[in-house]
């Protein structure tokens, strides 16, 4: 409920009134900013992954190695063959 939400106190409201006027926009201009901004900084750390650049170097050079299926790839790909008719 809305109720529930806690207040800001005097000297927060003051704070967040110097600083909108610093920024020439209103309190909820201020307030709706500033709170998107973080939100689009915590999505993206949670989900983005970063790398050091050897460790991505590393990823790369996995990528474009050729890779050997191995007997369970293999076997599979028999199994579609006979199962599957295009």
């Amino acid at each position: 409920m809305i109720a529930d939400l806690p207040r800001c106190n005097t000297h927060a409201r003051a704070l967040l009134d110097r600083a909108a006027a610093y920024a020439h926009l209103s309190v909820s201009e201020f307030v709706l900013s500033h709170a998107l901004a973080s939100a689009e900084k915590v999505v993206q750390q949670q989900e983005s992954i970063t790398l050091k650049p050897e460790d991505f170097a590393a990823f790369l050079a996995m990528l474009d190695a050729s890779a050997t299926p191995n007997a369970a790839l293999q076997e599979a790909l028999r199994q579609h063959d006979t199962r599957v008719v295009l």
